[in-house]
């Protein structure tokens, strides 16, 4: 009887080509993974920090510039003068009407209230005249400006430097105060402050003006 061949044919590979990974594999993906984790990580921490940084920057700033309390400056703006007579060489007098504008100048961030107080006028030291300023505010980042008028007269029975103001046509005049308040800020938080007022000026006889007035 002849023998019967049996052909042998190789399997087929599965339908969908699966290939078992590697174990080099799964240690990348692996370490992929972390790698992002931690790109991660680093972006958040640098943004927290950039935050931190920024509200510091802010406080600061803020620290150095609002909640900073300056002193507000009181001077004397301008001045005119009505009705000036003076005497001669020999006889020391002057009699005058000053007529200006004062300024309260205020540079912080809250309202500036102060009391009332009085501005000396004065020649060569002598007092000449008064001027009395009432209590108001000079509100943020304002100047405060006020009109006044008063009478200054001089009379001296000797002055060494007379002859020579009179004689040159200039008188020297002073104006000097105090003024003492509170500045406020957030409405809640209160701190004294004092300004000086020291101001010179020239009385020009011939024309009755006033010339280089300089405040400190």
């Amino acid at each position: 009887m002849a023998e019967t061949s049996h052909q042998v044919y190789p399997m087929a590979p599965p339908a969908n080509n699966y290939v078992a990974p590697s174990k080099s594999d799964v240690e990348s993906a692996t370490l992929q993974s972390e790698e992002l984790r931690r790109k991660k990580k680093m972006k958040y921490l640098t943004y927290g920090v950039a935050f931190v940084v920024f509200q510091t920057i802010v406080i600061v700033v803020f620290s150095l510039t609002v909640m900073k309390v300056k002193s507000p400056k009181f001077r004397v703006r301008s001045g005119t003068l009505e009705n000036l007579t003076v005497g001669t060489a020999n006889s020391p007098t002057f009699s005058m009407r000053f007529i200006g504008q004062l300024g309260v100048k205020n540079t912080n961030f809250g309202p500036f209230k102060y009391d009332n107080t009085t501005i000396t006028f004065a020649y060569r030291g002598t007092p000449v005249g008064e001027l009395t300023i009432r209590k108001s505010k000079a509100n943020l980042l304002s100047t405060k400006k006020i009109d006044v008028s008063t009478q200054l007269s001089f009379s001296s029975s000797s002055n060494e430097e007379w002859s020579n103001d009179i004689n040159s046509g200039v008188l020297p005049l002073t104006s000097s105060s105090k003024l003492k308040g509170k500045v406020t800020l957030m409405f809640i938080m209160k701190k004294k402050k004092s300004t000086n007022m020291n101001c010179t000026m020239e009385l020009v006889v011939a024309t009755q003006a006033i010339r280089n007035l300089r405040c400190s």
